[in-house]
């Protein structure tokens, strides 16, 4: 009897454990911040560079390109908003704006997202989801102890969506650019023999 309690008992304290999520790095100010560095032999920094535009232009919609500094600097502003599930229904209980950096020279290019700020949403009178303000609050920061658990879950859910946009962004940057030449020219089917 004692075994098949002593049993149960460790099989549901390990019902309880969860496996650790990897969150984001920390930068020297204390920000948030995915960062990586790519190598790509024989490439150009002008085909570099005109990969990371047609990226921001084409790919991802909710990223808009902000400045450009040369041929080798970008910077975007995007955004994430997050749904909460309960049961089956689903509504967006906030979003995260974050900053995409680019720099490119020959043969490399490095990327980074970071200064992530999460603006929560509220329902209007019309019943639309809306922001509550426009400032955001840094996700890097402390929320205290009611709201830790959710908080953690929207760090969790930043650093899932950072990692996913570093890999389209990796395999953006090494596929190739589809060329006006390239494309299959359409035949035209004409009832005239």
């Amino acid at each position: 009897m004692k075994f098949i309690s002593i049993f149960l008992l460790l099989l549901l304290s390990f019902s309880f454990c969860d496996a650790q999520n990897e969150l984001l790095g920390v930068d020297e100010q204390g920000k948030f911040i995915y960062y990586e560095l790519v190598e790509i032999n024989g490439m150009p920094s002008a085909q570099l560079s005109e990969k990371v535009t047609d990226f921001l232009k084409k790919t991802f919609k909710d990223v808009k390109q902000k400045e450009v500094h040369g041929d080798s600097s970008f910077m975007a502003v995007g955004k994430l908003v997050i749904n909460k599930t309960v049961l089956v229904m689903s509504h967006p209980s906030g979003e995260i704006s974050y900053h995409f950096r680019a720099e490119v020279k020959d043969g490399k290019y490095r990327f980074w997202l970071s200064n992530f700020n999460f603006i929560p949403y509220y329902r209007d009178r019309y019943g639309n989801f809306v922001a509550a303000t426009h400032k955001g609050t840094p996700l890097e920061n402390n929320p205290g102890k009611l709201n830790a658990v959710q908080w953690r879950e929207y760090q969790i859910q930043a650093a899932q969506y950072a990692h996913h946009f570093a890999q389209s962004f990796k395999d953006y940057m090494i596929g190739k650019t589809e060329t006006p030449n390239d494309r299959l020219e359409r035949t035209i089917v004409k009832k005239n023999w």
